[in-house]
């Protein structure tokens, strides 16, 4: 198998992995707190991050070692956070509705490039922004009518999320993705323990081979989609990523009686074209820029 297939196959398989911890998080999340969840899911992951950089080269030690550990200690702050508003907004948004507002990310994290990272964007990915934002406001009222107060959380989940995708940028300029990955899992989970415990929740017997499955895909998602990134380029895998979106909706109307709306999907379409637009425009400008630094650098 090519290394670009191998990668395309690691990819599908987190994207299902992703859809089954996206359908159990909505089921716990309407029964169970959302930082209860979300910290018995952070345990299992700190621990599965915690094995994979002790088998690292350098062990732990290396791992552990960072030239930015404010920003890193942030990261895993973000992404934590990210976590317990994802799982709030499937229990009161709806998978389909929630997924769609979430596919703004690249949007996101365009414009907080231009902010944090001093990117320069030009007209053409200014244009997809700007297109982007209309297709989300489609999907916010659907039906005409105010924004619904709900829909708030899963806005500020994309955009915490595209925070952390941006940090995660500026610190590797300067750290392993081995140390990016510890802190990920590390310093979530030693704050999420902070607050967890006080909320607490006796799950049922029934609701405990949930949270498992919960804590497995948690795991093995994040597994595939390394093993998906060391073959292919950001550019290849975001499109391919929308196939969530697809499945959410399938789900969220069969199992859990979503309605999805003409505007809404028609948002949702919208957003995805604009977000495909500016990965593949960034890798252009990012291989341009590349060739011209070999370029200068024969002179």
């Amino acid at each position: 198998m090519t290394s670009k297939r191998s990668g395309y196959v690691s990819l599908f398989i987190a994207i299902l992995i992703f859809t089954a911890q996206d359908t159990i998080s909505k089921h716990l999340g309407g029964l169970y707190p959302p930082i209860f969840i979300t910290m018995i899911r952070y345990w299992a992951f700190a621990g599965f991050v915690i094995l994979i950089a002790a088998r690292s080269p350098g062990g732990l030690s290396a791992a552990i070692r960072t030239r930015r550990p404010v920003v890193q200690v942030l990261r895993g702050l973000l992404l934590v956070l990210q976590i317990v508003l994802v799982v709030y907004s499937f229990a009161h948004v709806g998978l389909a509705r929630s997924q769609a507002i979430f596919s703004v990310g690249p949007i996101f994290v365009a414009l907080l490039s231009i902010l944090i990272l001093g990117e320069r964007v030009g007209w053409r990915r200014w244009s997809a922004i700007a297109v982007g934002l209309v297709g989300v406001l489609l999907i916010l009222k659907p039906s005409g009518g105010t924004i619904e107060p709900f829909l708030i959380v899963p806005i500020c989940s994309a955009l915490v999320f595209a925070l952390y995708v941006v940090t995660t940028r500026l610190v590797s300029r300067e750290d392993s993705a081995m140390t990016s990955f510890f802190y990920t899992g590390a310093a979530g989970a030693a704050a999420i323990s902070l607050i967890g415990p006080f909320y607490w929740t006796t799950l049922a017997p029934a609701d405990w081979g949930f949270m498992v499955l919960l804590c497995l895909t948690g795991s093995s998602s994040h597994y595939f989609l390394i093993k998906a990134y060391e073959s292919l380029d950001a550019s290849e895998i975001q499109p391919v990523t929308y196939l969530q979106l697809v499945f959410a909706s399938i789900i969220g109307v069969t199992l859990f009686n979503e309605v999805l709306t003409l505007p809404m999907i028609a948002g949702a379409l919208i957003v995805i074209s604009a977000g495909i637009f500016t990965v593949w425009r960034e890798s252009v400008v990012a291989r341009r820029a590349g060739r011209e630094r070999i370029v200068i650098s024969d002179q």
